[in-house]
Formats: C-alpha cells, structure tokens, sequence
C-alpha cells in the first residue's frame, strides 16, 4: 500500500534499522539514528540491486516516486539505472571549469599578443573573474553571475576594466562553443545592464588659432626665480611640445635614452618600464628637439636632462602646468593638452593618426629589424604623415603644414 506523507514525517526511529514500503521496489530505511534514507530495490541481469536517492526531506515522497518511475523507464529500455547515476556523475566531474577555459583560450592567443598585454588580461581574470566564475562548469553559467561579478568592477569605479572584463568572457565563451564545451554565451544579454561610461574629459588646450601664440608665449617664458631655472623650465615646456610626449616622460628623461642626436635620425628610446603600455616605445626627434638636447647637454651635469632645484633629482610634477598658469593659460591649457592639441592640428590638415606609434606592431618592428632598417627610420616610417612627408618625423610635418598655412618657411619664423 502507497505511504502518505505523514506516515514519512512521523516514522520515528528504533533500536534497529527498519523499512516502510511505497511499492515498486521503492522503501523508506529508517535508521536508529533517526536518519531516513530513500532507496530503491530491483532486479537487473538475474541479480538483486539497490539504488539510493536520498535523504528525507530533502528528497520528498513526490520526487522519490519521480526518481523511481525514471529508474523503471530504465530498466525497461534494458538499462541499469544504477550505472546510468554513475555515468551522470562522471560526466558532471567532466564538465569543463570556466578557469580551466579561460587559462586554454588564453594560451591560445598568447603568441599573437603583445607580452605586456597579454599578462594584463590573464591578471584581471585572476583578479576579477576566476574568483567569481572560476570554478563554475562554463555550461551551468547564467548572465545573473557574470553582471553580478561586474558590479563588483563597477562598485570601485573601474567601469572601463569592467567592459574590458566582459569582453574578455565573451571570447571565452565563444572559444568554448568553437570547442564543443559550450552552448551559448550568456554574456550577450549584458550589454545594457552595464553601467555606461562617463563622457571623456579631454585636457584643456587652446583653439589652433592660438597655437603660434602659445609657442611665443613658452619661448618668452620668465616666470622663475633664476634664468637657468627659467630656462629649464622654458626648455622642458618646448620639449614636451616637439615631442607630444607626457609630462612624466620628459620630466624622468635621462641622457642614456637618446641616440644619434647629431645625426640624420635623431631618436629618444623609452624603456617598457617607462612607458603607459609597458612596451618600448620610439620617438623619431625633430631637429628642433634634438638641438634643444645638445644645448642641455652642454649646460647639464647630472643624469637628468631637465634636472630639479634637488640635487639628483628632476623638475617637479607641477613645474610645467605652474609655468603654463603663470603665462596666463589656467584652464586653457594643460601640459598633456599639448597632445590633444598636436592631435587636432594634424586632423584639421587631413593626417588623420598623427600620434601614430612605431611601437603598436611589436611584430612588424621585428621583422623591418631583421631587414637591417634602423631604429630610427623606423620610428619616421611608422608614422602616417613620416610615409607621406618622405620620412620625416610627424612633428617636423606638423610644423611644415603649419607654416605653410601661415606662409612662413621654418618653425622660428611661424612664431616670430
């Protein structure tokens, strides 16, 4: 006779072990210790088995007679549904992990990405991802997981990593599907769940109308105490805007990064260490600039080519923007503006890319290297506007447009 579930509730244990019968082989086992276990008994290839389904109340009476009616499809299709729950176990444990995933996708791709690059997106996935999702089976993953794991990006304010993340995630899921461990990526119902990004603050910089005025204006820079401060500063000021280069590169400049200064390719090499991508990057100078170094050279001891009012140590973080404040350019124009500002005077020309990089294809460096070119012709090359202009450095071109537009032939002619 069927058991009721109340008969199930209150089976109160005894001294020995005892059964309660539900019919078709199923029983409930009721131990001395209280315990009360579901357990069905059938018979597959002449032989008496048992099989368990579970702990009372976790399993109820409901879902032991469901896992019952699933054992008897079984047995009825000549299946042992013993070995069945075995299989499904072992291909459980199988399932492969998001981790385990994610380090095989990466390895993938590793030989074809920057080094520096590539230890980037393994480390936010240590950082962020595994923590969350790592030991997941990617299958059993759901989008409420990874945007949980997201905001927690989000939370500290890192909205671009958080994207970046997200990214990351999706290539993992779409190597997965290519591999045959996954269905579907979850990751793309997230995109209007993501927080969006605040709009781009760009750094003050003055319209291009003003740009020889601004030249003048650092090249009559009077604002410290000393001349040779002053000239310091005025120098690191003109430098940075020869070069586009960022205030901390040219104020950590050092006399062992420049090569062939009275040469035809005048270069300022920059170690991984010191640049923002973390890869060597190569500055084709200007003869404007390189001159300018020679004159420092002459007048500098030290190993800083723009040295500080410390002995050993350079011009301080603020020493430019100051100056740019004292010349009456408060909230008009940064030091890093001069970037932005070298930007838009090659985009209003039409050379689109005028901050163009020789470092950004770390493969075809190697391979013009191989070729016997120099480092400082490829630094001139790899520019956009160094292909257009023969070879010249993109500030040199930047110059030369902008003395044409002005009708003047040189650089000190523009600004005089």
């Amino acid at each position: 006779m069927p058991l009721k579930e109340l008969e199930v509730k209150y089976a109160s244990k005894r001294q020995r072990p005892y059964k309660l019968s539900d019919g078709g082989g199923l029983h409930l086992l009721v131990q001395p210790s209280g315990s009360k276990l579901w357990r069905l008994k059938y018979r597959f290839d002449g032989k008496e088995k048992l099989l368990s389904f579970g702990k009372y109340p976790v399993v109820t009476l409901a879902i032991a007679r469901e896992k019952r009616n699933e054992a008897k499809l079984l047995l009825d299709q000549g299946k042992d549904p013993a070995e069945a729950k075995k299989r499904k176990k072992r291909e459980k444990r199988a399932l492969k992990q998001f981790e385990e995933i994610a380090r095989a996708w990466h390895a993938n791709r590793v030989e074809g990405l920057d080094p520096a690059h590539a230890q980037r997106i393994i480390s936010r996935m240590e950082r962020d991802v595994f923590p969350a999702i790592g030991a997941r089976p990617i299958v059993e993953i759901e989008p409420p997981e990874i945007l949980e794991m997201i905001r927690l990006v989000e939370a500290r304010g890192a909205l671009d990593i958080s994207r970046r993340l997200k990214q990351g995630v999706s290539q993992v899921f779409r190597f997965a599907i290519a591999s045959g461990w996954a269905k579907t990526d979850p990751t793309l119902s997230l995109n209007d769940a993501l927080k969006p990004k605040p709009p781009v603050k760009h750094m003050a910089r003055v319209p291009l109308t003003e740009f020889p005025a601004l030249v003048r204006a650092i090249l009559a820079y009077d604002g410290e105490d000393t001349p040779r401060r002053r000239e310091i500063t005025r120098d690191a000021l003109m430098f940075t805007l020869l070069t586009w280069a960022r205030t901390g590169e040219t104020r950590f400049a050092v006399w062992s990064e420049f090569e062939n200064l009275e040469g035809p390719e005048p270069l300022w090499r920059l170690s991984p260490e010191r640049m923002k991508m973390e890869r060597e990057h190569l500055v084709a100078l200007p003869r404007q600039a390189a001159d300018l170094l020679l004159r420092r050279r002459r007048e500098t001891n030290g190993d800083y080519v723009f040295p500080g009012t410390k002995h050993g140590k350079p011009i301080s973080e603020n020493t430019m923007i100051y100056a740019c404040y004292r010349m009456g350019y408060r909230g008009r124009q940064t030091v890093h503006g001069f970037r932005g500002l070298a930007s838009a005077l090659g985009a209003s020309t039409g050379y689109i890319g005028v901050l163009g990089s020789a470092t950004r294809k770390p493969a075809r460096i190697d391979k013009l290297r191989a070729q016997g070119v120099s480092d400082g012709q490829i630094a001139r090359l790899h520019s956009p506007i160094g292909q257009a202009r023969c070879g010249k450095s993109p500030w040199e071109v930047a110059v030369s447009i902008m003395a044409e537009i002005m009708q003047c032939r040189t650089l000190t002619d523009a600004m005089a």
